[in-house]
């Protein structure tokens, strides 16, 4: 009997028109399940029965909000070790990043569960005599989320989870490539204290499902994290009811090593931000520009680096890349490799298929050396373990090439002079900037974004995250005079 898998609607599981096979991409011979296919009459379901739990939802108190999510972090944390084996299994990233992503996931359940508790509003003086002027948030009703596949639990957490504290419904639609860890996520948060039709799991593409979802005006708000041609489409889609957008799309960012930096720990850093999660990172660092006093020295040392990196099935833990996602992943980024060969840069290393014990999407990290910014591989997002390296003659040149991109997600520098690490803080035209770190990496209490065509919106995670699940109420009240 096939592991089958469904939707999960109204408080109910329900089976779909059709499915989908979700495969191991280390191993493509093993079947991880069968995953139904939600239709539109249950898409409408799903919305129907959101917009009535969340009014009983939104009046049930704020202790009910912070058990429910308390629940889900502490379960979620509970079973990193197991679930994070599943997330590799289906997603393909190494066992330590797997398990490490579902015990974050748990840290923004806990996180936004203690948020619940500090929805404290303001007041205000009016300009009026005898008039008191009171200031709180309330939730902004259903929220459409689409998560993408390259962190399927953390980044459907950090969206779920603050929709859920500020007293929303959610209708779910994950990717249809990861569908193993939102069905696990979905059995974890179906487990609490809810109203049936809080919470909906929807699975289906996105041009039929996803697309049904943003055009719905019973849909009050939508978070989105892919690419910048869906983003748009999104937007467009969205702006005709008026629904309120949140929009993380792509990247292109860039690593600036500089001539007084440390060029072990800059070495270290590119790595880990050119290739952790086998390039498939919104904060991947895929243009390393590096000054040219130490721009020989810096390619030895990190095409060395690159050479030694292990790719393996994202279940051995030796592993430090697995595979790609998915096939049509691996031809995307081969093609790139021959786009960045046809514009003149030099291929130092990798950009070819593996082959491997079992069948699967393997790829050798690539490094390009004597690009240009202006090169396609410099511009467009690649989304694969792909590094092109732009020798620059200053500072003052390595900031401006760093700012020379539609995107604006995140930047990086590796330098000892604090007056240049404050002034490329300062300077860098992105959302989240990095001293001395990968590009790739951030913690969950604070503020996450970007700029140019990376988002659109309000920010995530942190307290900030309120700015998109909640709207203002501003009340005034005659305060009258006592007898």
């Amino acid at each position: 009997m096939e592991n089958r898998k469904q939707n999960y609607i109204d408080g109910q599981w329900v089976t779909g028109d059709s499915e989908i096979e979700n495969r191991n991409p280390s191993d493509i011979s093993e079947l991880i399940g069968l995953y139904a296919q939600a239709n539109s009459d249950q898409l409408e379901n799903a919305l129907d029965s959101a917009r009535a739990a969340q009014r009983e939802w939104a009046r049930s108190g704020i202790e009910r909000r912070y058990e429910a999510l308390m629940g889900i972090g502490a379960e979620l944390m509970a079973r990193s070790a197991e679930l994070g084996e599943l997330l590799s299994r289906e997603e393909g990233k190494p066992l330590a990043e797997g398990k490490g992503e579902v015990y974050r996931a748990g840290q923004f359940f806990t996180y936004y569960a203690a948020e619940t508790l500090r929805q404290i509003g303001d007041n205000a003086e009016s300009v009026r005599e005898g008039i008191e002027i009171d200031i709180r948030r309330e939730p902004v009703g259903v929220i459409g989320i689409i998560s993408p596949w390259n962190f399927p639990t953390a980044t459907a957490s950090w969206k779920i989870a603050p929709a859920l504290a500020y007293g929303n419904a959610v209708i779910w639609k994950p990717a249809n490539a990861t569908p193993a860890s939102a069905v696990a996520l979905t059995e974890i948060i179906a487990k609490q204290n809810i109203p049936a039709g809080l919470f909906n799991l929807v699975m289906g593409s996105g041009r039929s499902i996803g697309q049904r979802l943003v055009e719905s005006p019973k849909i009050d708000a939508i978070s989105f994290t892919g690419s910048v041609p869906v983003g748009q489409g999104i937007a467009t889609a969205a702006v005709q009811n008026f629904t309120k957008i949140q929009l993380e799309m792509g990247s292109k960012n860039a690593l600036a090593v500089m001539d007084d930096g440390d060029l072990d720990i800059a070495v270290a850093v590119a790595l880990g931000g050119a290739f952790g999660g086998s390039g498939q990172k919104c904060t991947a660092s895929s243009r390393l520009i590096v000054h040219e006093q130490v721009h020989d020295a810096f390619v030895d040392k990190f095409i060395a680096g690159t050479k030694d990196l292990k790719v393996g099935h994202a279940l051995d833990e030796q592993t430090q890349l697995g595979p790609v996602v998915s096939s049509e992943q691996l031809e995307e980024n081969l093609k790139y490799i021959a786009v960045g060969k046809d514009e003149n840069a030099e291929l130092l290393c990798g950009g070819d298929r593996l082959d491997m014990p079992t069948e699967g999407f393997y790829m050798a990290p690539a490094v390009f050396v004597g690009t240009k910014n202006s090169m396609r591989i410099n511009r467009e997002e690649m989304f694969a373990p792909i590094a092109s390296i732009i020798k620059v003659g200053s500072y003052d040149e390595a900031l401006s090439t760093v700012n020379d991109t539609k995107f604006g997600l995140t930047s990086g520098i590796v330098t000892r002079s604090l007056a240049r690490a404050t002034h490329f803080r300062r300077n860098a035209r992105t959302g989240c900037v990095m001293i001395n770190l990968p590009t790739a990496g951030t913690d969950y209490h604070v503020p996450f974004g970007g700029r140019g065509d990376s988002s659109y919106g309000p920010r995530e995670q942190g307290s900030y995250a309120a700015e998109f699940y909640t709207i203002v109420k501003t009340t005034y009240t005659a305060s009258g005079h006592p007898e």
